[in-house]
């Protein structure tokens, strides 16, 4: 069994790709701005997608002490391949967030109120990630790497 990444993080994924595909569409500095964007984010969610997120799809059932064994060998290679790139990811974040910067300059300059709020969501988007979601993927593959049995909720 492979973990899967959870349908709220996929949705917020997919959500984003849709407002960015929007930005793009406005045309103009904000369209060239959301391209640049574009360049730098989607090499960056497929190799969140592939396996930065999907641990992540264990942590309830590990929370709630169900058997997850069939999916741990998949999970902590997973989130020893995070550990190991993770000053490549950050350093991912850092260009995407200086790109919609100028996202968000172009938007204003161009009366684009809803790109400049897109811009902004996902410029927390990566610090939630930096913060909790990849240190949580970390945490579960050190976790289940120790052989920790299932949480014991007696």
């Amino acid at each position: 069994m492979t973990p899967s990444i959870p349908q709220p993080l996929k949705a917020e994924h997919d959500d984003l790709h849709e407002a960015l595909v929007r930005a793009i569409r406005a045309g103009g500095r904000t369209g060239e701005a959301a391209r640049a964007v574009a360049g730098a984010l989607h090499p960056h969610f497929l190799k969140e997608e592939e396996y930065a997120l999907p641990p992540l799809g264990l942590l309830g059932r590990v929370a709630r002490g169900e058997d997850v064994s069939g999916a741990a060998e998949a999970a902590i290679a997973m989130a020893e391949r995070l550990t190991a790139e993770l000053p490549d990811m950050l350093g991912e974040h850092g260009r995407i967030v200086a790109t919609l910067g100028a996202l968000v300059e172009a938007a204003r300059a161009e009366g684009h109120p809803e790109h400049v709020r897109f811009a902004e969501e996902l410029i927390l988007h990566a610090r939630t990630e930096e913060e909790v979601l990849y240190p949580a993927t970390i945490l579960l593959g050190e976790y289940l790497k120790a052989g920790r049995k299932p949480l014991d909720h007696a």
